[in-house]
């Protein structure tokens, strides 16, 4: 079963937030300055959610772990 587009928006707009959020966290630590671990955390916000949505788009054209069901299987 392939998935729409928009599923891989939507899953890499929750993942970014989760993301940034650690960016951020761990950005604070090692700078000890929040507007700096904030303008990191915005930056890869951008870059990664592309690179994911890119990633996400490549792994559901390959059939790798994916199984089709047979025409004996049935759902209750």
């Amino acid at each position: 079963m392939q998935e729409k587009a928009y599923r891989s928006v939507v899953k890499s707009i929750s993942w970014r937030v989760i993301g940034t959020l650690d960016t951020i966290i761990i950005s604070y630590f090692i700078t000890g300055n929040l507007k700096m671990a904030a303008s990191i955390g915005s930056i890869e916000l951008f870059t990664k959610m592309a690179l994911y949505y890119f990633h996400e788009r490549a792994w559901n054209k390959i059939n790798l772990g994916r199984v089709k069901p047979s025409a004996n299987d049935y759902q209750i």
